[in-house]
């Protein structure tokens, strides 16, 4: 079995987000990845479903516990483009997700600039892996936006 990487996973995950930008939405992907496989995937979908809480992980960790059939995600990985926020990151926490991977930080609104943890404490964070291609796809989202 081939083992894939984070970048490649994050790939997966901008291919996603990139989804979200050609509809419009912020553009932030995710994948949910279990035992070297993705089990799901997801971009923003805000605008489309009039839902403040269709962020990209959120979806992705919904169509992850129904393929599991399990509302735990002990074994899995997700990849997301942009620092979760702070309800994305209290799902995470409730899933159990064994890793969280982003890409770029979020400055403004990232699970981090909260002084409590907010994470399960098991969840392994990794961040900054194509931090450079995830913030370069937001800032173009937002410069297009803004003319």
């Amino acid at each position: 079995m081939e083992l894939f990487t984070d970048e490649y996973f994050m790939r997966e995950a901008l291919k996603e987000a990139k989804k979200a930008f050609d509809i419009g939405e912020v553009p932030v992907g995710a994948v949910v990845v279990c035992k070297n496989r993705v089990i799901a995937r997801a971009h923003n979908q805000t605008e489309k479903l009039t839902d403040a809480t269709a962020h990209a992980e959120m979806l992705a960790v919904t169509a992850a516990a129904n393929y599991l059939g399990s509302k735990y995600l002990t074994e899995c990985a997700l990849y997301v483009t942009l620092e979760p926020c702070v309800m994305c990151a209290g799902a995470l926490h409730w899933t159990q997700m064994s890793k969280v991977v982003f890409g770029a930080s979020d400055v403004q609104r990232g699970f981090s600039l909260v002084s409590t943890p907010l994470l399960h404490p098991k969840t392994i964070i990794e961040k900054g892996i194509k931090a450079d291609e995830c913030k370069a796809l937001i800032d173009d989202f937002f410069k297009r936006i803004r003319k």
